[in-house]
């Protein structure tokens, strides 16, 4: 088959890394759309994956944020017309809306269900829904999605995808972190999202808490470059922010604590056995719920309830067989 994969976060890079060669390994030809936004780019050409750069993020503003859906959907239709057996994405409007134009059948994965308006649009016109289990499959059916619609799979979807993953030992080292402090990796809420309309007043007050101590040396992931330029404008002793993509996964093995406003890096540092904090501002979804009643991710509400010391344990996670993922979504053509 010709499978066309549409890539809109820094996420989704991550997530299809080691799914692509094993579809390809099958015969299949997969090609890539990405739009610029965050690191999905620069992931992208970290990977060594090919792509087409359609669009960039519009920002915070709605209005802007139709006006470049409507425009890369009608970009990428005219370019997918007639030339894919399967559209697949974890959770990209632009690719549900061209795909459907396009008449080509499409999969939508997302392991957040309360993105309220995404799902409203990619459930309704994929044949095929995947998500983790741990989201209850009731929350779904206001968005078309029951029946053999619904597929679900086993644990995280970052269990899966870092089935093949090695830490690169010298991730500190060229980050200049002073490993011998407590090494807290900081991921900001991402602020230009639908479902994140108002900003997270707890990221701050973690900042400042981290950013002044001596025991501490706090590694930012900005997601854009105006977080970048904020964070360093705070010019913290304690805090180093990112300048580019990095090996994310790996910068978390060497961690002794994760705070993140985000999702997958939660879930990321859930599934390397790293000590992790919520700060997410917006509602608990069915797999974060799931975590935290398990005690494998606590939700922060004060900086200082913050367990700082080094991490001692040796790092042990589930290592999923990523062909469940890619049996789940040929299984819309099969």
């Amino acid at each position: 088959m010709r499978i066309w994969i549409d890539m809109t976060a820094s996420a989704h890079p991550v997530v299809f890394r080691v799914l692509i060669p094993r579809m390809r390994e099958r015969g299949h030809d997969v090609q890539i759309t990405a739009r610029d936004y965050a690191q999905t780019l620069e992931l992208l050409d970290l990977y060594g994956l090919d792509h087409i750069t359609v669009g960039r993020h519009a920002g915070a503003s709605r209005p802007r944020k139709v006006l470049a859906l409507a425009s890369r959907t009608w970009k990428l239709g005219r370019w997918a017309k007639g030339s894919f057996d399967l559209a697949v994405a974890h959770g990209s409007n632009d690719l549900a809306l061209a795909a459907a134009w396009a008449g080509i059948p499409a999969v939508n994965m997302f392991d957040y269900e309360f993105a309220i308006q995404q799902h409203n649009i990619g459930c309704r016109l994929a044949r095929r829904v995947i998500t983790p289990q741990a989201i209850p499959s009731e929350r779904l059916i206001r968005f078309g999605v029951h029946g053999e619609k619904l597929l679900q799979f086993p644990g995280l979807k970052e269990e899966y995808y870092l089935s093949d993953f090695t830490p690169d030992p010298t991730i500190l080292e060229r980050l200049r972190v002073e490993s011998d402090r407590v090494v807290v990796v900081v991921r900001p809420p991402p602020d230009v999202s639908l479902y994140h309309r108002k900003s997270n007043p707890l990221f701050p007050r973690v900042l400042t808490y981290l950013g002044n101590r001596d025991d501490v040396q706090a590694v930012v992931l900005p997601r854009t470059d105006a977080q970048r330029r904020h964070v360093a404008a705070l010019n913290l002793p304690s805090v180093i922010a990112t300048e580019r993509a990095v090996d994310a996964q790996s910068l978390i093995a060497a961690s002794d604590l994760v705070v993140s406003a985000g999702g997958s890096m939660n879930r990321e540092a859930v599934a390397l056995g790293v000590p992790v904090y919520t700060t997410y501002g917006g509602r608990l979804g069915g797999v974060d719920e799931w975590l935290i009643k398990n005690g494998r991710l606590r939700p922060l509400t004060d900086p200082r309830a913050l367990d700082l010391h080094k991490r001692t344990n040796t790092l042990e996670w589930s290592r999923r067989d990523p062909n469940v993922l890619v049996d789940l979504i040929l299984s819309a053509v099969s």
